[in-house]
């Protein structure tokens, strides 16, 4: 019941508000079943917790540690999300950047990316997993291209051509995962593509097809992830994308590319008992952060430069994926909550502060501390956050991983904290300015929206400092069955 209402949720909102999406109240209704899919998220947790691991669905859904507490964050962020989304809209259409039926657009695909990504999170099938990720590709390529200006088209048919052939080469590995399969479970149809199915037999399953398989489903996947060198859509999509959008991609598309990845490694490392997933992940991850960290000096634009922070950021949990361990996976599944909560709680605050001085350009946009005290302590406190300063959150996963690196890996410890430094030096150089510089500017003609940055700064920084212990658990169980326990 808890699942139906969950999926189903997002699908009524994406029906009723493609019909009804430039009505005034609108934007109250996309918050309103934004909340109902986050209070079904909740009552599918407490069903976890009560019950352990749910197969449902003639087994087509499959519900555990792992996949649990990224279901409710990403049903969070988007609730936060919808609530931003609210008068930040609001304002676009004043200004004329959108239209009423663009706005209707924007809150129908607002819900169907929404369904795309709980499905990909919940779906226990590995082919329905890549349909809801084209899914969410070609929801999202409309959201990317919302304002119909050249960049936005540009950035939008980059995204979709990108994105399209990194799911086609997912789609070649899940083929490959089948063919490895259907020794070990026989012709079963797609039941050989159920992912419990195929993690009690990994041991039987073809190895030299599966390791292919992987890496294929690595570049797909990846490409989503926005590891380098997959990664020249990101930059665009957030950029030229509504603001609300630029939260969600960052904040939670990323976070389920990596999940799929990250099943497909469980099932790879168990067939061929090597280390050959590992070091992918590791090689890809390490890559990002050093590459990320150089291009954030090249940014002019301030939702470029959290963009390019994103890929760092997934550049670090993905490293940690790979180091593999208790340690390492359970700091990994922490960075991603963090870097989830932070990141949107950045975007959101880049967006009011680029409807203040009209442009997204850096240089422009000067003493938000002055025109918006809010606004300014927002992007000011989500930036330290995000560059891992004490005592939140990001630190404590930083610290960990970097902790673990130094034991495991202790080669990648100096580029690690090399690549960190240089991101930090970046990122501060170019808000400090933006917040306590001097202005020449008005105050905000609008009341900013920013009761979900303070909320999500607000978990951040307890997450820093407590762990609560229910949240631990869920992480252990989930660092516990990615490492094949």
């Amino acid at each position: 019941m808890e699942l139906a209402l969950l999926l189903g949720f997002p699908v009524l909102g994406a029906a009723l508000l493609g019909l009804t999406g430039a009505h005034r109240r609108a934007p109250e209704i996309n918050a309103a079943l934004s909340l109902a899919t986050f209070l079904a998220s909740c009552a599918l947790t407490v069903q976890v917790i009560r019950h352990g691991n749910l197969l449902l669905g003639d087994e087509q859904f499959f519900i555990d540690p792992f996949n649990v507490f990224l279901v409710a964050l990403t049903a969070f962020v988007g609730l936060t999300t919808a609530l931003f989304s609210r008068p930040y809209m609001r304002v676009e259409l004043e200004h004329g950047r959108l239209t009423p039926g663009r706005l209707r657009l924007y809150h129908s695909m607002y819900q169907l990316f929404m369904f795309t990504m709980l499905l990909a999170l919940t779906t226990n099938n590995m082919g329905l997993m890549w349909v809801a990720m084209e899914g969410a590709t070609l929801s999202t390529v409309l959201l990317v291209t919302l304002y119909r200006t050249p960049e936005s088209l540009e950035a939008g048919w980059k995204y979709f051509i990108l994105c399209g052939v990194g799911i086609a080469q997912a789609l070649f590995g899940t083929i490959l995962l089948y063919v490895a399969a259907e020794k070990a479970l026989g012709a079963q149809g797609v039941t050989a593509l159920l992912w419990t199915h195929l993690d009690a037999v990994k041991t039987q399953l073809e190895p030299t097809v599966l390791a292919l398989a992987f890496v294929f489903l690595l570049i797909g996947y990846g490409t989503k992830v926005g590891l380098v060198p997959l990664h020249s859509w990101l930059p665009d999509a957030h950029a030229e994308g509504p603001t609300p959008i630029s939260a969600v991609l960052s904040g939670l598309l990323l976070n389920v590319a990596l999940y799929a990845v990250v099943r497909s490694k469980v099932l790879v490392e168990g067939s061929l008992h090597s280390r050959l997933p590992s070091v992918l992940l590791m090689g890809f991850g390490l890559v990002s952060v050093v590459l990320a960290s150089l291009l954030l000096w090249r940014q002019r634009d301030i939702k470029r430069l959290f963009a390019y922070s994103s890929i760092e950021h997934m550049g670090i949990a993905t490293f940690a994926f790979g180091m593999g361990g208790p340690i390492a996976n359970f700091a990994a599944l922490l960075h991603m909550t963090v870097h989830s909560l932070t990141k949107s709680s950045i975007f959101f605050t880049a967006g009011h502060a680029s409807q203040k001085a009209g442009t997204q350009v850096m240089e422009h946009i000067r003493g938000l501390i002055t025109l918006s005290p809010t606004v300014g302590w927002g992007l000011m406190l989500g930036s330290l956050a995000i560059l891992g300063v004490p005592p939140f959150g990001v630190f404590t996963s930083e610290f960990l991983i970097l902790t673990t690196a130094m034991r495991e890996q202790p080669w990648a410890t100096p580029i690690l904290l090399a690549a960190l430094a240089v991101a930090f030096a970046g990122i501060f150089s170019k808000v400090q300015p933006m917040v306590f510089g001097e202005t020449n500017g008005r105050r905000l003609p609008h009341a900013p929206a920013l009761l979900p940055v303070f909320a999500h700064l607000a978990i951040v920084l307890m997450l820093g400092l407590y762990i609560p212990p229910y949240l631990a658990h869920w992480y252990r169980a989930a660092a516990h069955l990615i490492g094949g326990g």
